[in-house]
């Protein structure tokens, strides 16, 4: 049936991201021959396990580990190392899992289509066509340099995938964006011990959350030493033998900082260029992104694309959900949509971490809302002393509660183990749980969640 330069499908599957790989594990189990194709060696399981939530999220790990007399050059190299050590592992667990099954196989190579059904992989006579009935689009996402005038020939430019894979510790990292991306790295490499400055162009940091939550952020940044300027406008940079000038620009006054290390943070773009989507007959969105259905249909009904490549929100756990869409799509009833989406939580993994779920204080007042506010400083909340015996007492909690339903609305959780709390919130919020009967619950000892056992007595406002 197949020649070795030929090759049919029932589902081809264009990126080894998070959805791609779940779904491509479900069809293959379900008897669909499965076909996936990942252009970089480097890239099996995607973005996530190994150049982005993972080996962050142990240098978050590592960086809070080390002690003032060690070493800080020789401390980061063991930390980029015990990071490739897991990636590699996490790499290879990736690719046995798809290309062990005896329905699915991994090409690498980059992948164009020539029609709707047919995509080309790899170049000249290596080339292999491989033909499908379905084909899942699932490319990703990646970095935006800002257009700013010497920015993209520095040598000192890094991406945040550079950055995590040079066990060279940059001496003064900056930070140009203000992100959950900029925020996490500046936090990592301060506390490795690097001199870190973040330029952010909004008047002030987290713009989007409420104006309390986002000042014990900057609070928590500036006390670790975080150099942060808000309201920047970058101007240019210019590089020179002892490193990179960033001049830069705040109410017309100028300024400038000196770098090892540049990293952009101003945002991430779907991966989409060279895939010949117009062959295929997919359309984009006005944003670059692939548009798509609330089934996550493209314009083509056969062809799905799923996680950062389809222009929706950039999170792993998004990317999986698009996988349960696109599964029951196709094995399934067909009835989950991404409407069906609520109460989705996010978390920046600063130390400690902000996770967040539902509304703001600003946007349900702004909505009309009538809402109680529950509010406390961590290191005032007596009913959480895990706070105190894990040593991190920095931060605050917030919910917003409906006043005439008593329903959770929103919440702000700044602290210990906000990234674990988050998830228990955005499980009342989904099912119609109370404030009083979250309050009300039983909670393990010592524990994070039994803070909420207090928190929600503590009520600053009302409307």
């Amino acid at each position: 049936m197949d020649h070795d330069n030929q090759l049919t499908a029932d589902v081809i599957v264009i990126g080894f991201g998070k959805g791609g790989k779940t779904a491509a594990r479900v069809l293959a189990d379900a008897g669909r021959s499965v076909v996936l194709v990942e252009r970089s060696a480097n890239m099996y399981g995607g973005t996530c396990p190994n150049v982005g939530c993972v080996p962050s999220k142990m240098l978050v790990h590592y960086s809070g580990e080390r002690r003032l007399e060690d070493d800080a050059q020789e401390f980061f190299a063991k930390s980029i190392a015990g990071v490739r050590e897991l990636t590699t592992a996490f790499r290879a667990g990736n690719f046995a899992a798809i290309d062990g099954r005896p329905t699915a196989m991994v090409l690498t190579g980059t992948a164009r289509f020539l029609d709707e059904h047919t995509v080309s992989v790899g170049e000249g006579d290596d080339a292999v066509t491989v033909t499908g009935a379905t084909i899942l689009i699932n490319t990703g996402s990646e970095a935006i340099v800002p257009a700013v005038p010497g920015l993209a020939e520095s040598t000192r430019l890094v991406s945040s995938t550079e950055l995590i894979q040079n066990d060279h510790l940059p001496r003064r990292l900056v930070v140009i964006g203000g992100g959950y991306l900029g925020l996490e790295f500046a936090s990592i490499y301060r506390h490795f011990g690097a001199e870190v400055t973040v330029l952010e162009s909004a008047e002030r940091l987290l713009p989007r959350e409420d104006d309390d939550v986002a000042a014990a952020v900057t609070g928590i940044l500036a006390g670790d030493g975080i150099r942060i300027i808000t309201g920047a406008t970058v101007l240019d940079v210019r590089d020179e033998e002892a490193g990179s000038i960033v001049r830069y620009e705040v109410d017309g006054d100028s300024g400038e900082v000196e770098a090892d290390a540049l990293l952009p943070a101003t945002g991430r773009r779907p991966v989409i260029e060279g895939l010949g989507l117009e062959a295929a007959g997919v359309e984009l969105t006005e944003r670059g992104g692939i548009r798509v259905d609330e089934h996550l249909r493209t314009s083509r009904p056969h062809i799905f694309a799923l996680g950062d490549v389809n222009g929706g929100e950039q999170f792993t756990y998004i990317s999986l959900d698009d996988a349960r869409i696109v599964l029951d799509q196709l094995l399934g009833s067909g009835e989950r949509a991404t409407t069906d989406r609520v109460a989705v939580p996010h978390t920046l993994f600063t130390t400690p971490p902000l996770a967040t779920v539902g509304l703001t204080e600003r946007r349900a007042r702004t909505e009309g809302r009538r809402v109680r506010v529950a509010r406390e400083n961590v290191a005032d909340i007596v009913a959480m002393p895990r706070a105190y015996a894990m040593e991190e007492t920095r931060g605050l909690m917030k919910f917003i509660v409906d006043s005439d339903t008593d329903l959770i609305l929103g919440a702000a959780l700044l602290s210990i183990d906000a990234q674990e709390l988050v998830n228990t919130v955005a499980l009342a919020m989904r099912h119609g749980i109370t404030a009083t009967q979250l309050r009300d619950s039983i909670y393990t000892h010592p524990s994070s969640t039994e803070a909420f056992n207090e928190v929600f007595d503590n009520i600053v406002s009302e409307a």
